[in-house]
């Protein structure tokens, strides 16, 4: 009896020591190649990122493509390793297409990400460095990544918004065309002379600074308020100085008011006392 035990002892001994020796010296291999592999995808992608092609791809579809190379890289070295460990090719497709199913239900959201930033790069409705506005956020296109597009707020704060859903959203984009026109409602007092209002008006356009006079900038009235004449007041400009002509032109218009003596009416509140 102690003899057959020692017997069965040496040859589960003899067995292990021979796994050891195939698929032990195979683990180890694929366990070197998937970390030598990851740090080698890594360092490509750091090096492609400063190469001259890299420079010459569309900003917009630059950091999709990186993030999409190094990620199909490392799958390709994991399967790399499952060869290396013995694992047949047959039997992996097979365990890839059992699984799909469950993968693609466990990544559907994952994948859709991926899908919408397809979307992105080939319609373009925005692009890198556009300013844009969502129904979840309002900024400056930083990024577009292979899962989220990175948009940085005027107030520098970083929001990253899933592919999926910025390319299934309502999306307003501020910079895509070269001109851009300042719209103002601007109140005055029901004894003002309109011509005047106009004029003074007109003369601010041409005053203010990096404002366009072609399209010509056009003032008037366009509503009869509880207390007030509005004027539609409307000026074009570059794209790029939006603001600086929006505020511009609001300082100029008071201060041209008050130069010419044409009356901004404020909220007026009469109030009467009872004294019995």
């Amino acid at each position: 009896m102690k003899d057959t035990l020692l017997e069965a002892l040496n040859v589960l001994k003899d067995k292990i020591i021979a796994f050891c020796m195939e698929s032990g010296v195979k683990l180890v291999v694929a366990v070197v190649v998937l970390l030598i592999g990851f740090k080698l995808v890594n360092f490509l992608g750091k090096k492609f990122q400063k190469s001259k092609f890299y420079e010459k791809i569309d900003p917009t579809a630059r950091t999709f493509f990186k993030s999409f190379i190094v990620i199909a890289l490392k799958i390709v070295i994991v399967i790399a390793a499952a060869l290396i460990v013995g694992i047949p090719m047959a039997s992996m497709v097979a365990v890839i297409g059992s699984a799909g199913l469950a993968i693609g239900l466990a990544l559907q959201g994952s994948l859709s990400n991926i899908a919408g930033g397809f979307i992105i790069l080939v319609f373009k409705p925005f692009k890198v460095g556009d300013y844009i506005e969502t129904a979840d956020a309002q900024g400056t296109v930083e990024a577009i990544n292979i899962f989220y597009t990175k948009i940085l707020t005027i107030d520098n704060k970083v929001i990253q918004i899933p592919n999926s859903v910025i390319s299934n959203q309502k999306l307003t984009d501020y910079t895509t065309k070269d001109l851009r026109r300042v719209d103002l409602n601007i109140n005055v007092a029901y004894d003002s002379d309109i011509e005047k209002v106009k004029s003074v008006l007109y003369s601010v356009a041409e005053k203010t600074e990096n404002t366009i006079l072609e399209p010509a900038p056009q003032a008037r009235v366009v509503e009869h308020s509880a207390s007030a004449l509005t004027f539609v007041y409307r000026v074009w400009c570059k794209t790029s100085d939006y603001w600086a002509v929006y505020f511009d032109l609001l300082e100029g218009v008071k201060k041209a008011f008050d130069e010419n003596g044409i009356e901004i009416p404020y909220q007026k509140i009469d109030v009467h006392v009872d004294n019995k």
